[in-house]
């Protein structure tokens, strides 16, 4: 399915910028954003009527996607009145903004960037000044695939290159924390450019550090194993087992265990598990088959 309304740059319905920028509902979400991003890109501001920073971004993203004249879209969805998607997607405040190419999340920030930023983030979204996107996929192929070396020496190459590439330096972080060097992670992440700080591939590298960190002090599986089958109600017991897995490549297992005490003990440690779960599908980035998965899977149990 594809949407077939012509593009317009000024005027037309949905107000100036015409079908550049439209309000969305869950129910259009597919059309709208999915289909739509199949022809150009789309950002999804998600917002609400009582956000203060959200009335001061929407008007800057606005005016940027404008500016860029029909090489990306723009559509709202109000939270309140549409929570579905969001709680789908892992979002915890607003403003939240993602972008979608080819029918999946691909980049997105938290917060009211200023407008240089934004403008930042769409020049890099629609491929006005990166150029290494090529080598980025075959290093990122490579990290997927296990062969750390390779990625590693990629990602190098293209810093050397191009010192602010956030999404190598991101890259070269999971690769350190691959081999357990955190230190080296932490301090090739704070060297990422304060303006490229909030992009979705430093956040992701962040929050697997974060897990990794959080992995050592977990425990071994066996034995959280042993202690969740003695006592099946203890939820800390059961959280970390989950970090234990997820720590191990078992990324089905740490959702089912989330995914349990989300559904058995939601409130448990302030949301501990709900949480939890936002992070991991931010570490492992929003296209991840895992990430899909269990965004559909907490959507369903929050949303039932």
């Amino acid at each position: 399915m594809s949407v077939d309304t012509p593009i317009l740059s000024e005027g037309g319905a949905g107000g100036p910028g015409g079908d550049l920028i439209k309000d969305s509902t869950t129910q259009d979400f597919m059309r709208d954003v999915i289909d739509a991003s199949r022809e150009v890109p789309v950002l999804v501001d998600f917002w609400a009527p009582w956000c203060g920073p959200c009335r001061q971004l929407t008007p800057i993203l606005e005016k940027a996607v404008r500016a860029a004249k029909g090489a990306v879209r723009l559509v709202k969805l109000n939270i309140d009145e549409h929570p579905q998607i969001p709680g789908q997607m892992g979002v915890q405040s607003i403003p939240a903004v993602f972008a979608f190419r080819d029918g999946r999340p691909v980049d997105g920030f938290m917060g009211a960037l200023p407008e240089a930023r934004v403008s930042a983030f769409i020049a890099r979204l629609i491929g006005d000044v990166d150029d290494s996107g090529a080598d980025i996929e075959a290093a990122e192929a490579a990290l997927a695939a296990g062969d750390v070396n390779t990625a590693a020496q990629t990602f190098g190459e293209i810093l050397q290159k191009d010192a602010e590439n956030a999404q190598a330096a991101a890259g070269l972080a999971k690769c350190y924390i691959k081999t357990g060097d955190l230190a080296r992670a932490e301090q090739t992440l704070g060297l990422v450019p304060p303006a490229k700080a909030d992009a979705a591939p430093v956040a992701s590298a962040r929050a697997a550090l974060e897990l990794a960190k959080k992995a050592g002090e977990a425990g071994d599986v066996d034995a959280l194993r042993a202690k969740v089958a003695a006592d099946p109600s203890d939820p800390q017991a059961r959280f970390d087992l989950a970090l234990a897995l997820n720590a191990k490549g078992d990324r089905q297992g740490a959702l089912d265990e989330l995914l349990l005490l989300v559904a058995k003990n939601r409130k448990w440690n302030d949301d501990a598990a709900r949480k939890q779960l936002v992070q991991l599908f931010e570490a492992w980035g929003p296209a991840d088959p895992a990430t899909v998965a269990g965004r559909q899977r907490l959507s369903s149990l929050l949303f039932a």
